[in-house]
């Protein structure tokens, strides 16, 4: 039997695979800008070819933002929960997978996420002041019908952000955000569809306080079943609009930062962070 033969890395992977690493851990931070090709020919001792590749292969990865012109260079740019989003509801876009496919799956996953935040020892401190940050906020401004959409959009988003897992917080955070982008589509503001009444905004914002109590008990399996109601009625009003459409990764352009957990000043206020786009949650 002929022993088996492993391929050699090419030097421009050799020296990917540093640079990788390199903004993997933090050594180069988001907006550094890439030593200059001649301190990268010094340092790893390679022929220009052989980095040019390396530095597409970066930016093939998305590490990197490859800048033109005279003030041009190679600028870090970490991975994001966002640029993740984008990249599955490209997936998805190619699949023809519509929002149906995505909100059948956020009824299944979100309510985890709802009993893990229950679930926590510390989620007085890491979690309750946050949903209650973002009820606050969709209650101070539940009048302006163009900020009631995407503040209470942001209840979901933040109750998956505060579940304490990362890896699930990333990959159903992604769906959150694919979720919010096509409500954000349908729920414009512009009367197409029609403006939600008050009546289901208050059963919306009555749903969120309900899951919200049972969180602050600590009671996992009633904040699994709150989730799964409220999902489940929710996503009819939505889907009712434009719900057989395929998924569009165009939309997710208008999807800022957001998965990263927003600070709770002392009034209970949150700050920094991008509103989101949500139906009629």
């Amino acid at each position: 039997m002929a022993p088996q033969r492993f391929r050699q890395p090419r030097v421009a992977e050799i020296v990917a695979s540093k640079l990788r690493d390199d903004i993997l851990s933090g050594r180069l931070k988001e907006g550094d800008v890439l030593p200059s090709q001649e301190s990268l020919f010094g340092e790893f001792g390679v022929s220009p070819p052989a980095l040019r590749e390396a530095i597409h292969i970066l930016e093939t990865d998305g590490l990197i933002s490859v800048r033109r012109g005279n003030v041009g260079g190679a600028v870090v740019q970490h991975p994001t929960a966002e640029r993740t989003a984008h990249m599955i509801s490209m997936v998805l876009q190619s699949r023809a997978a519509t929002p149906v496919d995505v909100s059948e799956a956020l009824l299944h996953l979100e309510p985890i996420c709802a009993g893990m935040c229950a679930a926590r020892d510390d989620r007085m401190t890491e979690v309750v002041p946050y949903l209650q940050a973002e009820i606050d906020l969709q209650t101070t401004q539940f009048d302006d019908d163009s900020q009631y959409v995407p503040n209470a959009r942001r209840f979901h988003e933040t109750l998956v952000s505060r579940c304490g897992n990362e890896p699930m917080i990333l990959l159903i955070g992604s769906l959150e955000l694919i979720w919010s982008a096509h409500e954000s589509s349908v729920w414009n503001g512009h009367g197409e569809p029609a403006p939600m009444v008050d009546k289901t905004k208050r059963a919306a914002l009555r749903d969120h306080q309900r899951l919200l109590d049972a969180i602050c008990d600590g009671n996992a399996g009633k904040a699994v079943r709150l989730a799964q109601d409220h999902l489940a009625a929710a996503r009819r009003n939505t889907l009712a609009f434009a719900g057989n459409q395929t998924i569009e990764a165009k939309l997710m352009s208008d999807v800022g930062p957001r998965l990263v957990p927003r600070s709770v000043s002392n009034g209970g206020h949150t700050t920094g962070g991008g509103p989101a786009d949500d139906g009629l949650r």
